[in-house]
C-alpha cells in the first residue's frame, strides 16, 4: 500500500507557513501524530493481500468467480468507517445474498468440509458453517475485535412436512460487550437478531480464534476442534489471520 500521496493530500490542506515557528513546530507534531494514526488505522484495515488472494482463487477456481471476489473486496475496502453494527448488517447481507446453500456432500463430495471464505466464494456456495466462517473472517478483516465475534454450534428446530425436528446447525453471534446478549447472523434468516428472539436456536458450544466455549457462556478454553484448527490452517496458508 502506498501512503505518501495520500500523506501529501492531507499536507496540502495544511499550511503552517503563515504562523510563528514554535505555533508551526507544534501543529506539525500534531499533524503527524494524527497521519500516523490514520495510516496505522488503514493498514490494519487492509491486512489483507488482494492480489495474492486473487490469484489464488484463479488458480483453484479458474475466473468465473473473479465478479463474486472483486464485489467481496469492494465490500471490505468501502466499509471500513462504518459502526460495528452497520458492518454486521453489511457482511450479514452479503452472503446470505451472494452465496447458494448446498451441503457439503454436493460441493466437496464430503459428509463435512468447512470451507475458508475463499473457498466459499470459489464456489459461490455453502452451508451453514461456511457462511458462519465467511462472515467471520470478513469482520475481522473490517476491524470487529476476535473477542466480539463467536462461531455458534446449535441446534434449530426447523418446521418439516411431519413437524418441527432438530437439526445441528451454525450461525455467528456479535457481543457488544462481555456481558452482553449477543446478536446472531444466520442464513436461515436474513434479519439480525439478538439471542432473545431465536427460540429456535439452542446453543450447544461456542467458539473463535481465541478458544471453546460451552454454550454462549464466559468459561473459554484452549480449542481442540480438530475441523477448526484445519480451517484455521489453510485460512492462514491463504493469508488470513
Amino acid at each position: 500500500m502506498q501512503y505518501f500521496p495520500f500523506t501529501a493530500i492531507l499536507l496540502a490542506f495544511f499550511d503552517f507557513s503563515a504562523l510563528p515557528r514554535h505555533l508551526a513546530l507544534l501543529r506539525l507534531s500534531l499533524f503527524g501524530t494524527f497521519a500516523l494514526c490514520l495510516l496505522l488505522a488503514l493498514a490494519a484495515a487492509s491486512d489483507l493481500d488482494f492480489s495474492h488472494l486473487r490469484q489464488s482463487l484463479i488458480s483453484r477456481f479458474g475466473e468465473k468467480p473473479l465478479i463474486l471476489f472483486n464485489d467481496w473486496q469492494a465490500m471490505l475496502t468501502s466499509k471500513q468507517s462504518l459502526s460495528e453494527k452497520e458492518k454486521l448488517r453489511e457482511v450479514n447481507n452479503f452472503f446470505n445474498q451472494h452465496i447458494a446453500f448446498d451441503d457439503d456432500i454436493s460441493i466437496w463430495g464430503q459428509s463435512d468440509y468447512w470451507a475458508t471464505p475463499l473457498e466459499t466464494i470459489g464456489n459461490s456456495r455453502g452451508d451453514c458453517e461456511d457462511f458462519s466462517i465467511a462472515k467471520y473472517y470478513s469482520l475481522l478483516s473490517l476491524g470487529v475485535p476476535v473477542n466480539k465475534l463467536r462461531l455458534v454450534y446449535v441446534r434449530a428446530r426447523l418446521n418439516g412436512p411431519g413437524g418441527a425436528v432438530l437439526q445441528a446447525h451454525m450461525v455467528l453471534a456479535y457481543y457488544a460487550a462481555p456481558t452482553a446478549e449477543p446478536l446472531v447472523l444466520d442464513n436461515l434468516k436474513p434479519e439480525i437478531l439478538p439471542a432473545s428472539s431465536r427460540a429456535d436456536l439452542s446453543p450447544i458450544f461456542s467458539f473463535n480464534s481465541a478458544g471453546l466455549w460451552q454454550g454462549t457462556g464466559n468459561q473459554s478454553s484452549k480449542s481442540n476442534l480438530s475441523r477448526w484448527q484445519d480451517l484455521l490452517i489453510r485460512a492462514r496458508a491463504e493469508g488470513f489471520q
